[in-house]
């Protein structure tokens, strides 16, 4: 069963960077399509990024895009969220998982890690 631990969060001005990893372990990791997704106090949680096996195949939701990069290590079994000109908006938990299918859709990962939080001052 793999795991997954996500690492980077913290605390920054708007229209600073930061850069998220999520480690996971277990000799699959190559075969899943990996996410980050994000929920804020009060809301849902929401699809952000995700990268398929091919890591030349990318989604992003329309609020990051060109702002925020996902990218996957399978060497190092690891998935990375790349967020630069950060805003307040983006304060959230963010969360990768992970799925057999090319998805945005949440009940489609079934593989989750503890989340890191992210705040982003104003």
């Amino acid at each position: 069963q793999v795991q997954l631990v996500e690492s980077g969060g913290g605390l920054v001005q708007a229209g600073g960077s930061l850069r998220l990893s999520c480690a996971a372990s277990g000799r699959t990791f190559s075969r899943y399509v990996m996410g980050w997704f994000r929920q804020a106090p009060g809301k849902e949680r929401e699809f952000v990024a995700a990268i398929n096996w091919n890591p030349d195949i990318t989604n992003y939701v329309d609020s990051v895009k060109g702002r925020f990069t996902i990218s996957r290590d399978n060497a190092k079994n690891t998935v990375y969220l790349q967020m630069n000109s950060l805003k307040p908006e983006d304060t959230a938990v963010y969360y990768c998982a992970a799925s057999n299918a090319w998805t945005e859709v949440r009940l489609h990962f079934h593989l989750w890690g503890q989340g890191t939080q992210v705040t982003v001052s104003s």
